[in-house]
């Protein structure tokens, strides 16, 4: 068979079927076999590799696209006196959250159909579409915040054209999954996610220095700054990426996942896990500004969080594999609660460093979870294989079920990204503070862990005795 590269043809073994001849053209692989050892050392594995560096290029992208609003709204936020930001908006505490509440629903939703796309469209195609897409959000922003006195309805829907950003994650980790065998899938993606969870704590970081070159702040500079940034993307997917032939887009173990009880419960889970992640990303920022007054902090430091949480994913994988998806999962649920209780008294207190020290704990505890749910799933669908046979079909059955899973696990869990901050606005609207939402997330994270505990350490239950 032949494998086309976007700079060479390499011939494999034999001629390729006739089927194959009319899907032949540059920048398609008509043949990959990645499980095959000396296709992947010889031909396979520097492909795979320059088609990774590009994916976390564009994901990078897209996850800063994604949390833009995250920062910009700190900015657009009335004192506590009421004035206007120097930016000529006034914006209150609770139209602040639903800005960087929607874009996160939004990035929600476009997940599963940007799964399907990478194996309908290719997933070079496809990632120069999505980064492409990114225009749309950056620059309606840029026209946007340059309009102080928008409709807040408007203003809405243009926040929500960034959730473009987060379906970007689901098409790059299917895009990966195809390219890499088995053994090196865990890692693979782990990079691929990291990448792009990074790219929060960037935008937090680089955006308010952005804004403020030169004299005043002009918001606008938010959104042109990542347009070269996305045409960038576009532009190293169209000239050094591969779409393969091979994948398919079957859409029937994804709804055979929906059969499992597992997908649900784990879904649940990845909701207290990456959902808070992406949830607090959005609202950390805006709480240190309506809570205690302090928007220079948020501007300054609020990227830490972002940033140490992205860090501590792929501690949680490997700490899963030494002790336990499940034990981890539990840990940190355990550190959740701790960290919402620590920022309830701090906020009750008045004690800024309590509650900065108190959000970074929550954010490696998210980022640990986040490893650890993940290792979780496939460990789940594995036991299930075993347990129905063990046969090399039922093996690959399951293997694609596992694939349909997260690809829900994934759509349902980034909508904490979207309930958490509407919590806060909630909580500041009726109540005049956010104690009442903290609250609920100490209860909802120590429901958590009963049911991780329920479902997957108890040593009475299948998985329990399996040690996921």
């Amino acid at each position: 068979m032949t494998v086309t590269d976007s700079d060479s043809t390499r011939a494999v073994a034999t001629a390729p079927p006739v089927e194959q001849r009319s899907h032949r053209r540059r920048h398609w692989i008509d043949d990959w076999r990645p499980e095959d050892p000396r296709f992947w050392s010889t031909v396979g594995k520097p492909i795979a590799r320059r088609n990774l560096i590009f994916s976390v290029f564009a994901e990078h992208v897209g996850f800063s696209v994604w949390m833009l609003w995250s920062i910009v709204v700190v900015q657009m936020t009335a004192a506590a006196d009421g004035s206007a930001a120097a930016s000529g908006f006034a914006l209150t505490t609770t139209q602040a959250l639903w800005l960087v509440a929607v874009p996160s629903g939004v990035g929600a939703f476009l997940r599963l159909p940007y799964t399907f796309a990478v194996p309908i469209f290719g997933g070079r195609n496809w990632t120069i579409v999505s980064a492409l897409l990114l225009l749309i959000p950056c620059l309606l922003l840029a026209w946007a915040v340059s309009n102080p006195d928008i409709d807040f309805g408007l203003l809405l829907v243009i926040a929500a054209t960034a959730g473009f950003g987060g379906g970007n994650f689901a098409s790059s980790m299917a895009n990966i999954s195809f390219f890499y065998p088995e053994k090196e899938k865990g890692w693979a993606l782990g990079l691929n996610a990291a990448g792009g969870n990074i790219g929060v704590a960037v935008a937090q970081k680089i955006i308010p220095i952005v804004v403020t070159i030169g004299a005043g702040v002009t918001l606008s500079l938010a959104g042109l700054f990542y347009v070269p940034f996305a045409v960038a993307a576009a532009v190293c997917a169209f000239l050094f990426m591969n779409n393969i032939s091979e994948a398919k887009a079957d859409v029937k173990p994804v709804w055979q996942s929906l059969r499992h009880s597992d997908t649900w419960i784990m879904s649940l889970l990845y909701i207290g896990t990456f959902g808070s992640f992406i949830g607090y990303s959005a609202a950390f920022p805006t709480l240190l500004k309506a809570v205690f007054d302090r928007g220079d902090i948020a501007l300054t430091w609020a990227f830490l969080g972002a940033g140490i949480g992205s860090i501590a994913r792929p501690l949680g994988g490997k700490l899963s594999d030494r002790i336990g998806g499940a034990r981890i999962t539990i840990l940190s649920f355990l550190m959740l609660a701790i960290g919402a209780a620590v920022a309830l008294w701090s906020v009750r207190a008045v004690n800024l460093p309590a509650f900065f020290v108190a959000f970074m704990v929550l954010f490696v505890a998210t980022g640990i979870g986040n490893g650890s749910t993940y290792r979780m799933i496939s460990k789940i669908f594995r036991i299930k294989g075993e347990d129905a046979g063990g046969s090399p079909e039922t093996m690959i059955l399951m293997r694609r079920q596992a694939a349909g899973a997260l690809g829900i696990i994934s759509s349902v869990g980034a909508f904490g990204g979207f309930i958490v901050p509407l919590a806060y606005a909630w909580s500041k609207a009726q109540f005049g503070n956010i104690q009442p939402a903290l609250q609920f997330y100490i209860g909802f994270f120590i429901v958590l862990l009963v049911v991780t505990w329920f479902f997957y350490l108890r040593k009475s239950t299948r998985m329990g005795q399996a040690g996921v």
